[in-house]
């Protein structure tokens, strides 16, 4: 069971640009000790592996809170002669809809870890999402970051389909001040963790994005992770 979620407050964090792309990548795999087909058959477990911990997110350091103007104000580094588009004031996620690959799950609050990376969802559940809780909420100008597994060791979870969005799907987040704030899909790719496009997928904007992020690839048995991460773009619609 996830611990309860924090009051978000309007901190801020950002990408570390001087990290490796390596050291950037979002794992956001469970302790998987399944590779993905067999997750998807529900058949047994993978006997080379007995990880119990999931490998850490990337790695994130705080960046400056939001201009005090409020959220139809142009926010801080914002590039010139860029349009905003639609925003959202800052409100809690509560639940994630995508209605073409049936997925309906609460929201659980990831914050960086001692480590300083993002720590994962926990895996024990598996209908369940997490999002960076001090960076942009779903709706508010930004990019908001949605993490959920691709699988655990005993089932398939969440984002287990999530590879089936396609340009122009949209999907839906309800939000604590009542709002359904609903997403585009702008595009869906995957990216080897090696060569992870940190400054793409978290780098900052005006308009109000998201990232869907999940794990994807081969199940590397020997590293006990996955080989790629899948990143879904949307926009506020």
């Amino acid at each position: 069971m996830a611990a309860p979620s924090p009051t978000p407050t309007d901190d801020r964090t950002a990408p570390d640009d001087q990290r490796s792309s390596r050291t950037g990548v979002l794992m956001l795999c469970a302790a998987a000790a399944v590779i993905l087909v067999v997750s998807l058959t529900g058949g047994g477990t993978d006997p080379a592996s007995d990880s119990s911990r999931p490998p850490l997110p990337p790695q994130i350091t705080a960046s400056a809170s939001p201009d005090a103007a409020g959220p139809s104000a142009p926010r801080a580094g914002q590039p010139a002669g860029q349009a905003a588009g639609k925003r959202l004031p800052r409100s809690r996620p509560v639940r994630l809809l995508i209605p073409k690959i049936s997925v309906d799950a609460p929201f659980t609050d990831l914050a960086v870890g001692p480590t300083g990376q993002l720590d994962p969802p926990p895996a024990a559940d598996t209908n369940l999402v997490g999002w960076h809780a001090k960076g942009a909420s779903p709706g508010e100008a930004g990019t908001a970051i949605i993490a959920g597994h691709v699988d655990t060791k005993t089932s398939a979870a969440v984002f287990v389909n999530l590879s089936a969005l396609d340009k122009g799907d949209v999907f839906y987040v309800r939000r604590a001040d009542g709002r359904k704030a609903r997403f585009r899909v702008d595009d869906v790719e995957s990216f080897a963790k090696d060569d992870f496009p940190d400054r793409r997928v978290y780098g900052d904007t005006p308009q109000a994005q998201v990232r869907l992020i999940t794990c994807a690839g081969a199940y590397d048995r020997v590293a006990k992770d996955y080989t790629e991460n899948l990143v879904v773009f949307a926009h506020l619609d």
